[in-house]
């Protein structure tokens, strides 16, 4: 077994040698293992610069059947593969076949792949990181009463019924995107239908798959999907872009919630509610998860995290977002006070502990112990203070100014940052220090008098250097209040 390795965000390296263009990928379902076969268009980032550096792609959990480079099978010693890589030694437009085992992705007979945080590498030989950005095709095949029901990301373009019982579907996604977006649905399920006109005009299909017998369990679930897509669009001038939204609800989907591009997947307990027994809080949990992973398509898809360990530059933003519509939808005071609670209760024990880490940590061992509650909900009281510090036509305005200069990118938390100091001319460089301390800073209010009045003395601890900071704050109050 390998070693586990941690990982730095001071070691970060830029993608040097190659840059990737296309992904075309084939999935041949079948019962017992399915066969993928996936063609990569791979260039040199600078002309001639690669012409004796071997491309590295990550694949776990493999058996690979071939490797080509244009059209040309590659024997043995043109490369190299391990338990964790596949290194082609020459400069490659490649083309992969391999087999993965269909007991990872089985869901009541439902083939379902979702691949955030490093899924990808488990299904195809590939650099499977985020600010490796591509445009994928996927074609899909697989026996038509098993799985009649054949989705991937974007735009549905092709289908046929070959002989033999089987069936293909082709989905294609011209904008690019980093492969932990990636996501494949085939089965036996149902749609609920709706649609929505967006305020350019454009009208997007609406459709939540699930089992046959949850359907009538889906009617809130597209409330909240009509309400999310419009209260993006009212708060945050934030339109959908494309003509199509797929949701599917499985029972044993193990992640919960995914944004995956155009093709959100939850786990059917989050997202099914029957109307005769259902709770108010019941609704409001759906709205908010719907929400959540809707609002990724813009705070998460179109601009992305660069690296794992900016994992909070598009979580934080989106449950803040989450937190928002709750309030909007809701009674906002109430919400307040949930969250803050929530934060207390969850966050403030984390911070306290032994696995205290700032809202963006300074390394990692294993990336599926990345999602914190630190990460999520200290990071949402993050971006709730930029919005405080900069008031209610500031921060938009830095909201603006970050889709603006990174729509379609890769960046990290410094990105968001200057946004939106640079959409204000705002002068907070000490924000910074709430990405990188760890644990709660302790404030006492005392109340006194100085100078000519009442005045609160705000007494905080800084963390890292263990200084005692003093700021006193007037209270203002009317002459015969204070003669009283």
């Amino acid at each position: 077994m390998d070693t586990l390795k941690e990982i730095f965000l001071k070691d970060y390296i830029k993608p040097k040698y190659y840059y990737f263009d296309t992904v075309d990928i084939t999935f041949s379902l079948g019962k017992e293992h399915t066969i993928v076969s996936s063609n990569i268009n791979v260039y040199p980032r600078i002309e001639g610069n690669s012409s004796a550096r071997p491309l590295v792609l990550d694949g776990v959990d493999l058996q690979l059947v071939s490797v080509e480079i244009d059209g040309k099978e590659l024997q043995e010693e043109d490369y190299q593969q391990d338990a964790r890589h596949l290194t082609i030694l020459s400069s490659p437009n490649i083309s992969t076949e391999k087999h993965i085992s269909g007991g990872t992705v089985i869901s009541s007979g439902n083939f379902v792949i979702q691949c955030e945080a490093e899924g990808f590498r488990k299904i195809t030989y590939y650099q499977d990181r985020p600010d490796i950005m591509a445009k994928y095709t996927c074609r899909v095949e697989g026996d038509k009463k098993l799985y009649p029901v054949l989705l991937s990301n974007r735009s549905f373009v092709e289908q046929g019924d070959p002989e033999g019982g089987k069936h293909y579907a082709v989905w294609e996604d011209p904008h690019k995107k980093p492969c932990y977006l990636f996501a494949l649905v085939a089965g036996d399920l149902q749609s609920r239908d709706d649609s929505f006109v967006t305020r350019s005009g454009r009208k997007v299909a609406l459709w939540i798959w699930t089992p046959v017998e949850d359907l009538p369990k889906t009617v809130h679930a597209m409330y909240s999907l009509k309400a999310s897509i419009k209260w993006d669009e009212d708060v945050f001038s934030l339109e959908y872009d494309l003509d199509l939204f797929n949701m599917v609800a499985v029972a044993d989907f193990n992640m919960g919630a995914m944004e995956n591009k155009s093709l959100n997947i939850f786990n059917s307990m989050l997202v099914l509610a029957s109307p005769e027994t259902a709770t108010g809080e019941n609704s409001a949990a759906i709205l908010r998860v719907i929400g959540h992973e809707y609002f990724h398509n813009w705070t998460g898809n179109k601009v992305t995290c660069r690296y794992w360990l900016q994992l909070s530059l598009k979580e934080r933003l989106t449950v803040f977002r989450d937190q928002e519509i709750s309030s909007d939808m809701g009674n906002r005071a109430v919400q307040r006070i949930k969250d803050v609670s929530d934060l207390r209760v969850y966050q403030f024990p984390e911070d306290a502990g032994p696995i205290a880490h700032p809202v963006r940590p300074h390394s990692y061992i294993k990336i599926d112990n990345f999602y914190t509650v630190t990460v999520y909900a200290k990071g949402a009281a993050v971006v709730r203070m930029y919005k405080t510090l900069l008031e209610s036509q500031g921060f938009p305005r830095g909201m603006d100014l970050y889709f603006k200069r990174h729509d379609g990118q890769a960046v990290t938390c410094e990105d968001f940052y200057a946004a939106m100091q640079n959409a204000n001319n705002a002068d907070f460089a000490k924000f910074l220090l709430w990405y990188s301390q760890a644990e709660t800073p302790t404030v006492k209010v005392t109340v006194g008098s100085f100078l000519y009045g009442p005045t609160l003395m705000l007494t905080t601890n800084d963390l890292l250097t263990t200084n005692t900071h003093m700021c006193h704050i007037e209270i203002y109050q009317s002459k015969q209040a204070y003669n009283d």
